[in-house]
């Protein structure tokens, strides 16, 4: 399944708490797509995602769905890792 990054910006700080995603989680699922981790900037305001899903417009059609940004959506062809090898995705 391709993996695509995913950046948000938000217009105020986002503080993630348990049971919160629930609702993002069942819209991902419904469009086929998974949440599989994310990392958030320091001030709390943009946040980088990592998603497994068939293409980047079933990634943006949830995200409208469930109100959240994507402000980019990337494909991405694997992990380079400390090596300097790539772990490509597949």
């Amino acid at each position: 399944m391709p993996l695509f990054i995913i950046e948000r910006e938000y217009a105020e700080r986002v503080d993630p708490y348990l049971g919160a995603f629930d609702e993002i989680n069942e819209v991902n699922a419904n469009e086929g797509v998974r949440w599989l981790y994310s990392f958030l900037s320091l001030d709390h305001r943009k946040s980088y995602c990592l998603y497994e899903a068939p293409n980047a417009e079933l990634i943006l059609s949830a995200a409208a769905t469930a109100g959240i940004p994507a402000d980019r959506v990337t494909e991405v062809a694997g992990r380079v890792l400390p090596s300097g090898a790539l772990e490509p995705v597949v």
